[in-house]
């Protein structure tokens, strides 16, 4: 039996553009245009349409049903995110229509008894502040705060606000890799952006604040367990930057737990990879372990925002799950103060670069029909939570 706390937090995460479907902004549109190219670079293995969203898993419409499977397996909270695009289509123009759907979005959560962890920015941006420059433009925090602000107004009853979704990873793929949107590789880019998300988040903390004092705001930031001589470096520069900038800004960590990188000499990624994901990722419980406990210096409370594991054939998900949460129990019952673990994900999705082929979900989708069909590994998770105590 696991030992956590009464008051935990289970559920899962989604994103709106890998789920909802038909959404337009910046991806959506990079999308049209590098699909073949990513195709091709496949061998041919994934057909064009694998990396065009379209409908995703049409969330959009069918977010009560995905709710009623996150109730019956035993969820008490839920992360998602709301897409900029939707809400201001173009600068300074709020789609009334699009506030009222998350508003019912939430209602429904609510209404399932599934607390809403609402996130602000999961690597998405409207048109219109692309062609302003994206988040490498000056004024990038400025209309992120309008837009913030705008949310918290219209949903008080919100307590829990993530307002970026892993600034690391976006930034290292999009402007130090150059292979995500906007595809422009640049080591100066790349620090400039950075750092300008350090600026985004302080802003909308603030303006959320104003609006809600009770409320509870984080990012959700991607940290990985490092072995080898080089890990206090890494440790400072991927792990910690981001979260000592903001430190005095935020009210709870959120942790992504995906990754162990075992190094010798300068050599990356030497890991033994006994296990790994359908991505080729290796699995690695222990290391959510790790990076809690080096987390508990920030003397904050910790939310696993996400944690999980492409696993098409379902062979992997229920040890996964399993022993990820027996390695957050330890941490637990060592002073470090985690109060939530959100699976990701609820759904299979689309997985940005990657399209569709990955599947992440407790639920199994089927793109053609839209069927939902819960996984043996959700419901085994499911017959854990009734457990703890």
């Amino acid at each position: 039996m696991f030992n956590f706390p009464k008051d935990f937090l289970w559920g899962a995460a989604t994103s709106a553009h890998q789920v909802e479907g038909n959404n337009k902004n910046d991806w959506s549109e990079w999308e049209k245009t590098n699909a073949e190219r990513l195709s091709k670079e496949s061998g041919g293995k994934y057909p064009p349409e694998n990396y065009i969203s379209g409908k995703a898993c049409d969330h959009y419409n069918r977010f009560r049903e995905d709710f009623d499977i996150a109730k019956s397996l035993g969820h008490n909270a839920h992360r998602f995110s709301i897409e900029w695009s939707r809400i201001e289509p173009e600068g300074g123009k709020f789609n009334e229509k699009e506030i009222e759907h998350y508003r019912e979005v939430i209602k429904a959560l609510r209404e399932r008894g599934l607390e809403p962890f609402v996130t602000l920015w999961h690597w998405t941006i409207p048109i219109w502040m692309r062609d302003k420059g994206g988040v490498t433009s000056k004024e990038f925090p400025k209309y992120f705060a309008i837009f913030s602000e705008k949310m918290a107004k219209n949903f008080p009853e919100v307590k829990f606000w993530v307002t970026l979704n892993e600034p690391e990873i976006y930034t290292m793929n999009s402007y130090l890799h150059g292979e995500w949107p906007p595809q422009k590789k640049s080591f100066w880019k790349f620090l400039k952006v950075y750092k300008n998300l350090v600026k985004v988040h302080k802003v909308a903390h603030k303006v959320i604040r104003d609006i809600n004092n009770s409320a509870q705001i984080g990012i959700a930031k991607n940290n990985s367990y490092f072995e080898g001589w080089l890990t206090p470096a890494l440790n400072h520069f991927w792990n910690n930057w981001f979260l000592n900038k903001i430190k005095d800004y935020q009210d709870f960590i959120g942790l992504n737990y995906y990754f162990h990188n075992q190094t010798y000499g300068f050599r990356f990624n030497q890991n033994k990879n006994k296990e790994v994901s359908d991505m080729g990722w290796e699995i690695y419980p222990e290391g959510v372990y790790q990076v809690l406990k080096e987390l508990k210096k920030y003397n904050k409370p910790i939310y696993i925002t996400e944690n999980g594991v492409a696993d098409a054939r379902d062979i992997h998900r229920e040890k996964f799950i399993k022993e990820h949460l027996e390695w957050v129990a330890k941490a637990i019952g060592e002073g470090v103060d985690v109060r939530g673990y959100f699976y990701w994900s609820l759904l299979d999705n689309f997985e940005w670069d990657k399209g569709f082929w990955p599947r992440f979900g407790l639920v199994e989708v089927d793109y053609k029909t839209m069927q939902r069909k819960i996984r043996k590994s959700a419901q085994i998770l499911s017959t854990l939570l009734s457990n703890v105590g």
